[in-house]
């Protein structure tokens, strides 16, 4: 039986495979899709949901906007890298179909309920409408059949040398969703810089025709860090949060303990992860089956392509 998922996003280059992953997967029944601001402003992540939802025609899907600013602070945008509009160099068309009418916290806390530990909830995302729906009805961290993020790390972060984007976007959200009653399924940078769209990776999805030219290409080819020497490709984050729903068996995890530092002058938004604590509060996936990996996102995006006009 496929998998039920809920991604709440922020498009963003890689939530947009990672938004593709969930589509195309067989195995993987997208139930809902629920916006935040983060890579770009919520205007734009929620139109880029739209678009793609059209283009890569999953119509059925309902799709909800929620926060656009952090629970505390300053709002921080990453169009650095993704690109003024958060898609790159991928230009699809203008949406024509509504959002749902609820905001996302009220979509997120509604589908939860009706289908109680039958929604893999996924976030892609700066946390901030998953706090809010929290503080709204703590009971959904036991109504999800699982809770997997894109964020944080145990080495060093992207946004500053302590914290990942996500969370720095909002480490308050943050400190409220790993203090709640789940295991938060934390897949930080240091697994997600495995998965990076190398070379042989990219002359691969080259061959999937209209669907990589317009779209996949775009993505995960669109940011070079010229700042990194080693630099081997664009690590597609986000696909790997809802790989780990669909195929646990490509990562081997650790159980931690997870806090947010939320004051540090240097240090916001840091995850101070303890792999000896006796208290675990996540699972932290630390190694990727790279090649297995690659093989399940292209087999998915090739079943989409072949399909795709």
């Amino acid at each position: 039986m496929a998998k039920k998922i809920l991604l709440d996003c922020d498009p963003g280059l890689d939530d947009a495979l990672a938004l593709l992953l969930a589509h195309g997967d067989p195995d993987i029944e997208l139930v809902g899709v629920t916006t935040v601001g983060g890579n770009v402003g919520l205007q734009r992540t929620t139109s880029n949901a739209l678009a793609l939802r059209e283009y890569l025609h999953f119509e059925s899907v309902p799709i909800a906007a929620g926060a656009g600013e952090p629970l505390v602070g300053d709002t921080r945008e990453a169009a650095h890298v993704h690109g003024e509009s958060g898609l790159g160099n991928a230009h699809l068309p203008e949406p024509t179909l509504p959002l749902d009418g609820r905001h996302a916290v009220d979509f997120i806390i509604d589908s939860l309920r009706a289908s109680p530990g039958a929604i893999h909830l996924v976030a892609t995302g700066p946390l901030t409408n998953i706090a809010l729906a929290l503080r709204q009805e703590p009971a959904i961290a036991r109504l999800a059949a699982s809770f997997t993020i894109m964020g944080g790390s145990f080495t060093r972060g992207n946004a500053t040398p302590a914290a990942e984007f996500n969370i720095y976007a909002d480490p308050e959200a943050a400190s409220v969703v790993f203090a709640a009653d789940w295991e938060v399924v934390m897949v930080g940078l240091d697994l997600t810089l495995q998965a990076r769209a190398t070379g042989p990776v990219v002359q691969r999805l080259a061959t999937l025709g209209v669907l990589a030219n317009e779209l996949i290409l775009p993505l995960a080819t669109y940011w070079v860090d010229a700042n990194d020497k080693n630099w081997d490709g664009q690590a597609v984050h986000d696909v790997c949060a809802v790989a780990h729903v669909a195929r646990p068996d490509l990562f081997a995890s650790r159980p931690a303990r997870v806090e947010v530092e939320k004051r540090g002058a240097l240090t916001s938004g840091m995850t101070v992860v303890d792999f000896d604590s006796a208290y675990p509060n996540a699972s932290v996936p630390v190694a990727l089956d790279v090649a297995g990996f690659w093989a399940y996102v292209e087999h998915v995006y090739g079943l989409v392509a072949a399909h795709h006009a």
